[in-house]
């Protein structure tokens, strides 16, 4: 679990997350939108994670382990997952050091996608910062914080009335993300996960503004698509650099046919290959 963690805490939210190298925590909602704050902490062996809820309601504790299932990829099945991605001897050395690596999910399908725009071509801090700013700003804040976890979300609803220029975005990242709020808020678009795979990506390439890699991204962390692989993200490219492969797109598109149907856990083990 520790790779997938680190992953996590390197891109909480300040107010909505935190992470203080042994536990992560953040804000969650219920179905019927009562708050709460999800604790996950990871047992030492790596074989289950313990689960704490702090408020929320005690008559629906399913939706708090629901959403952890979901962050955590906790309904993966790690060996035969490593099995395929062991095949290929380039990657083999990686499966065998992280063994039974977790793909990284999300607790709120809209939320993710915002996160990806705010993550295009900027830095993983300067995209928490940008995503804090607007929990602050826009997001529900708790009756009962818990640590530094303070704030909820933004739904769509009040991502759509957010004065998103004056958190910093430009004028064209403000814009694609409340046309994707107006999708979500109006259901033309469904981002929970249920909804048929290919009409969702192709619904999200229809806005202006998402591209492939964001699409992707939303598709491996928010739609749980295991086979979802961003062929130009960087930090696939350096992991190919890394182990010494061919890193141009074409041929890190046709190594990861080898990969399928668990391209994004390979893409797990990439983001780690140089540490």
């Amino acid at each position: 679990m520790a790779p997938l963690t680190r992953f996590l805490g390197d891109r909480a939210i300040p107010g909505v997350e935190s992470f203080d190298g042994i536990s992560f925590r953040r804000s969650i909602r219920s179905e019927d939108g009562v708050p709460a704050v999800l604790e996950l902490t990871p047992a030492r062996t790596g074989d289950h994670v313990a689960i704490r809820i702090h408020g929320g309601d005690a008559s629906r504790p399913n939706d708090a382990t629901e959403a952890a299932r979901r962050l955590f990829d906790l309904d993966a099945d790690p060996s035969a997952i490593d099995l395929v991605l062991a095949s290929d001897p380039a990657l083999r050395p990686l499966v065998r050091a992280t063994p039974g690596i977790r793909r990284p999910g999300s607790v709120d399908g809209f939320e993710m996608a915002v996160r990806a725009v705010l993550g295009q071509q900027v830095s993983v801090r300067a995209a928490r910062t940008f995503a804090g700013r607007i929990a602050m700003t826009a997001g529900t804040r708790l009756g009962e914080p818990v640590a530094d976890v303070t704030h909820l979300f933004p739904i769509p609803d009040q991502m759509i009335e957010a004065d998103l220029r004056s958190v910093g975005l430009t004028g064209a990242r403000a814009a694609t993300v409340r046309r994707l709020s107006e999708l979500v808020a109006t259901g033309r678009l469904d981002l929970s996960g249920t909804a048929d795979m290919r009409e969702t990506v192709d619904a999200l390439l229809a806005v202006p503004g998402i591209g492939r890699w964001t699409a992707s991204y939303v598709a491996m962390r928010a739609l749980r698509d295991g086979d979802a692989f961003p062929v130009e993200d960087l930090g696939v490219r350096l992991g190919f650099e890394a182990l010494g492969l061919p890193a141009t797109p074409a041929a890190i598109r046709d190594r990861a046919e080898r990969w399928r149907p668990w391209r994004a856990y390979a893409v797990m083990h990439l983001w780690h290959a140089d540490r």
